[in-house]
């Protein structure tokens, strides 16, 4: 499959994950990926893989939380790619906490890096998509951007932003042929749920497998889904299919 030969996409949150999941099927498809994240090894690994299989990588170090950071890893990024025609905001972070116990620094940390990060992703790439004539932004959310989670209320309410900035992406800038999405994922089978199971056991003494099925009951899952489950939803998105699908929360379940 070569879908997007071609094209060039930066993967944030890509050492690991959803996000490794899909740097890997976009490499697969022919695009060159930028593979952001914070753990330099991590992000070496999977270029590693791409360039094993033929594809064409670069790692770049940067904390999406941090706007400067973000700027110049896309300035790197470009000076080794080109132009970023797909951007994918995966990066995200999350906890499991009362708000009553949510400080101010927890709420800050969880806002500034699941919507302030994918908006300054968002601002770095949208100028040079709009130069170019389209471009794709696909945002990794969540089913908490749509039904909400308890005991997670700054993620809840920070992936209900991400689905509105990429809302109001969409109808801005479907005059320039750019489309933005949100993917929904119910839990999938990453670190970020291991930590939610690990959470679970600890405050609630249940074993492991009885945290792992009330955390799917609470998302109404039969299963968890696989990152690569997720990489296929944006492959779709980022391909020839995805060019009519804007403004849109694909959930997965």
């Amino acid at each position: 499959m070569s879908t997007l030969n071609g094209k060039m996409a930066v993967v944030t949150g890509g050492g690991r994950g959803i996000g490794k999941a899909i740097a890997l099927t976009f490499a697969g498809a022919g695009a060159a990926v930028a593979v952001a994240g914070r753990n330099r090894a991590a992000l070496d690994a999977v270029c590693a893989t791409i360039a094993a299989r033929g594809g064409r990588a670069v790692a770049v170090v940067c904390d999406v939380a941090d706007a400067a950071q973000v700027y110049a890893a896309f300035d790197t990024a470009r000076a080794a790619l080109g132009p970023c025609d797909i951007l994918v905001n995966n990066a995200g972070v999350t906890y499991s906490a009362r708000f009553a116990d949510t400080d101010d620094a927890l709420w800050d940390q969880v806002v500034r890096v699941n919507l302030h990060g994918a908006y300054y992703c968002c601002k770095a790439v949208v100028p040079t998509m709009i130069d170019h004539g389209g471009g794709r932004i696909i945002n990794i959310a969540s089913m908490a951007a749509v039904v909400g989670m308890p005991f997670s209320v700054a993620y809840s309410a920070a992936k209900h932003g991400l689905l509105g900035l990429t809302r109001s992406l969409a109808l801005e800038l479907q005059r320039y042929h750019i489309t933005a999405n949100a993917i929904c994922p119910a839990w999938v089978e990453t670190d970020m749920m291991a930590g939610a199971i690990d959470a679970l056991v600890e405050k609630t003494g249940r074993s492991r497998d009885e945290a792992r099925a009330a955390l799917l009951a609470r998302g109404g899952q039969q299963r968890s889904i696989s990152p690569e489950e997720v990489a296929v939803a944006a492959l779709r998105l980022a391909g020839p299919d995805g060019a009519t699908i804007s403004g849109e929360a694909i959930m997965l379940q």
